[in-house]
């Protein structure tokens, strides 16, 4: 177990390495720059742009300088100063920027990845266990239909059905007259009242998935001799069911936690569009639009990096549930 836990993260640096480049790689792709959108939209409106200072503003941001060297004055502020740049478009740290919107992001993720697995795991369990049942076509149809349909229509169902029914404006995560106020109690309880409809928009196509996939991976244990002796030797079905099968039918849970980590940080990008949340899935989408390549950069390698240490924390927690991983 030591030997491959060890194998893992020596994997670890050269895979983040390898992410920085392309992830810089990726936002260097469209045709030219954050200046040359900037002043594209400027000469739109009709105004006058200075060649002067354009000049001035591609040295200030060394837009002037060959990609490499961009490349490594950016890696290099972020290991030895801890810093991702400034932001273009905002005129601030790109630290600064993610840090504001990371907590509600994560908060918001949390309270869906819950959800989700609160109400897949069982649900998974009983279709598997009462196959054909009339509960197990029930629980079918509203998977197919979870899959079905996209999350940003039933965000904007429930937004309805939420102003219509209950009177209430569920977009964004607060009210008007608490969305620059300090924290407090109200606040919080305000914040309580708006995170439900995004939970679960985000949480429903998360929830029918693993119904599913829960569903067929007990299936295929159930039948095995493993469950069959122990069957024979007198234990009781739900003791049976959940010490065993389910343990090893558990494995696409885990295996997932390294897409969640990543979805923590960014969240569903249109739904937060759609909802008017404030998190980080709708500033990456706007990084991107005007090339603000400091601040689409430092998402991108942040959500990079948190994919890898899901798949580590993943592959350790496989190894430890099912020995067949260590053994190989």
């Amino acid at each position: 177990m030591g030997r491959y836990i060890i194998q893992r993260l020596l994997l670890v640096i050269p895979t983040v390495i390898v992410i920085s480049i392309i992830s810089f790689i990726v936002i260097q792709l469209p045709p030219g720059d954050f200046l040359s959108s900037y002043i594209a939209t400027l000469e739109a409106g009709g105004q006058v742009v200075d060649e002067a200072q354009v000049a001035a503003l591609r040295m200030q941001y060394g837009l002037g300088e060959p990609v490499y060297v961009q490349y490594f004055k950016w890696v290099g502020g972020i290991i030895f100063q801890g810093e991702f740049g400034q932001s273009f478009q905002w005129k601030r740290p790109v630290s600064e920027l993610i840090g504001e919107r990371m907590m509600l992001t994560v908060v918001l993720s949390l309270a869906s990845l819950l959800l989700v697995w609160a109400i897949s795991l069982p649900i998974g369990i009983y279709s598997a266990v009462r196959q054909y049942s009339p509960g197990d076509y029930f629980f079918t149809l509203i998977s197919f239909i979870g899959l079905g349909v996209p999350n940003f229509l039933l965000a904007l169902v429930l937004m309805w059905l939420a102003y219509t029914q209950f009177g209430m404006s569920v977009g964004g995560l607060f009210s008007p007259e608490y969305a620059d106020a300090p924290w407090s109690w109200d606040k919080f309880v305000d914040f309580l009242g708006h995170l439900w409809i995004p939970a679960i928009v985000l949480a429903i196509g998360g929830i029918a998935g693993l119904i599913r996939i829960m569903r067929a991976n007990l299936l295929d244990e159930l039948p095995k001799p493993y469950v069959v002796t122990a069957r024979s030797k007198g234990m009781t079905e739900r003791a049976l069911v959940l010490k065993y099968p389910v343990r090893v039918a558990l494995n696409p849970f885990v295996s997932t936690i390294g897409w969640t980590l990543p979805g923590l940080v960014s969240g569903s990008i249109i739904v937060s569009v759609v909802l008017n949340l404030p998190t980080t899935g709708p500033m990456l989408l706007t990084a991107l639009q005007s090339q603000d390549m400091y601040l689409a950069g430092a998402i991108l390698l942040l959500l990079s990096i948190l994919t890898v240490i899901g798949t580590l924390i993943s592959d350790i927690l496989l190894a430890w549930l099912d020995p067949r991983i260590r053994f190989n």
